[in-house]
């Protein structure tokens, strides 16, 4: 086995990417295919199942080709979290396009729930906010708006779920998710093993309609398809958010990761389930039991920031400021500081600890000496302090020593001085691809590669450090000016 090789894929927002690893977690290859995103309405998002299913696939297939006849002992799949569609069960055809995360559609349906007393109890009983921003509403508003939808219902093939589930069902053959993803749904309790008759009543949600609930690893099954030489052993399917928190080594109470891409997401382990205001309560992942059954739980807290390279992307592209985002960075390192200039980064509303859906983006502070830069400076700060925001949550109720940081923005150094410089921590920075490398590292738990989650931890190699450099007062005054400005901003610009 010391000869064998792990997979990772990384189903993504935007792109999906394969990884081969050796047993020291050391990268052989890897292969990476764009999947368009679009946005059909305002406040919809969405993307197209079956050119997922065929990124997943191609991305696989090229990544194989540099195997060089070695064995893949255990392949690991995390996906996109929140993100679902409908499809039927009997053909496999989608009946929807993916409705993914950021989609704002159901945000009158949420309010109608609340308004009807029953937003109350799904907090309570969930422990996530009702926001838009977990799969329960939007699969709600897909049974309430979509004929295909109700045609399948009605003929008994409907099929519901998150991305995995939909792959799976086509490459393995299996209806089924994990733990962690359905942490994600707002239909699981808060500790719950299984999904919560109170919850899927209160959405109108049937059992029957979605996967089979299991372990995030463990022997899961084999993944095929004609492009694939070989049939790959399934050994861990999580949420990417979950699988870069391993990939970051970040394995131990008092540890975050800070992934930094479409936005950025901060996860830290705790060693029970942890209700705290503002922030997620969540599975990390779940160990195998007996027959294939649910064992040892990890959990987490989770806050997300739900535009921060798509916040970039839009600067660039959408208001023309530069040719593209990295190049807005490197303007955004020419210039000081932002000249005043504030930016609100409520593109797909604001997420923990806030909770705002409704909130838009703001750009404030503007004068004739502005310039691109400013505003590209005012935005990698205003990504900082969001995460700043989240840091600071969650330090209120456990203990946090340090902060790793992964994900294709932060090869901008500029961004992580302004990081390290929000949080007053160090900045542990590790490899870019930390989500892919931790589901194939949490394969190869699955497969008996490594004796646990800690043990494969050990492999990973450490990031460089980044100190901060701002003093304790000056930090704190303007993490308050941040605040003062957040809650002044989406009180002006809401919908």
């Amino acid at each position: 086995m010391s000869s064998g090789l792990l997979l990772g894929v990384d189903e993504g927002t935007t792109a999906v990417k394969a990884a081969l690893f050796d047993v020291e977690l050391r990268a052989i290859a890897e292969a990476r295919r764009p999947v368009p995103v679009t946005h059909p309405q305002p406040g919809w998002v969405e993307q197209d199942p079956e050119l997922v299913l065929q990124a997943v696939v191609e991305a696989v297939a090229e990544v194989l080709e540099h195997a060089g006849g070695r064995e893949i002992v255990a392949a690991g799949l995390d996906h996109q979290g929140e993100s679902v569609l409908a499809w039927d069960a009997d053909s496999g055809r989608a009946l929807t396009p993916v409705v993914v995360w950021q989609d704002k559609r159901q945000l009158a349906l949420l309010a109608e729930l609340d308004a009807a007393g029953d937003g109350g109890q799904v907090v309570e009983r969930s422990g996530l906010p009702l926001d838009p921003y977990f799969s329960a509403g939007k699969l709600a508003w897909l049974l309430a708006n979509d004929d295909a939808v109700q045609r399948a219902r009605d003929a008994g093939t409907l099929r519901l779920g998150t991305i995995d589930a939909f792959l799976l069902e086509h490459l393995a053959g299996r209806f089924a998710t994990d733990l962690s993803t359905a942490s994600r749904t707002q239909l699981l309790a808060a500790g719950g093993r299984d999904w919560d008759e109170q919850l899927l009543a209160t959405f109108g949600v049937r059992r029957e309609w979605l996967p089979a609930l299991g372990p995030s690893f463990g022997t899961l099954g084999e993944l095929r398809h004609e492009r694939w030489p070989v049939p790959l052993p399934l050994a861990a399917q999580l949420v990417d958010q979950q699988a870069a928190l391993a990939g970051s080594g970040a394995v131990r109470a008092g540890e975050l990761k800070a992934t930094y891409g479409t936005g950025v997401f901060v996860l830290g382990r705790t060693l029970e389930p942890v209700l705290a205001s503002g922030l997620l309560p969540t599975v990390a992942w779940a160990g195998p039991g007996d027959n294939g059954q649910i064992g040892e739980i990890a959990y987490a807290l989770d806050g997300g920031v739900f535009a921060a390279g798509s916040l970039l992307d839009w600067l660039a592209a959408g208001l023309g400021l530069a040719t593209d985002a990295p190049a807005l960075a490197a303007a955004a390192a020419t210039v000081p500081d932002s000249a005043g200039v504030m930016v609100l980064p409520a593109l797909a509303g604001l997420g923990a600890p806030w909770w705002r859906p409704d909130a838009h983006g703001v750009i404030a502070g503007l004068h004739p000496a502005v310039r691109p830069a400013h505003v590209g400076r005012a935005a990698l700060e205003a990504i900082a302090w969001r995460v700043a925001d989240i840091v600071a949550a969650i330090a209120s109720v456990a203990p946090v020593e340090q902060v790793r940081v992964d994900g294709g923005l932060t090869n901008d150094e500029t961004l992580l001085r302004i990081q390290a410089d929000a949080l007053g921590l160090p900045l542990s920075v590790g490899r870019a691809d930390t989500t892919v490398l931790g589901a194939a590292m949490l394969a190869g738990v699955g497969a008996g590669v490594f004796a646990d989650v800690e043990e494969a931890a050990l492999r990973l190699a450490q990031g460089r450090l980044i100190e901060p450099s701002a003093d304790a007062g000056k930090r704190a005054a303007e993490h308050e000016r941040w605040r003062a400005f957040v809650r002044g901003g989406y009180s002006l610009l809401t919908s």
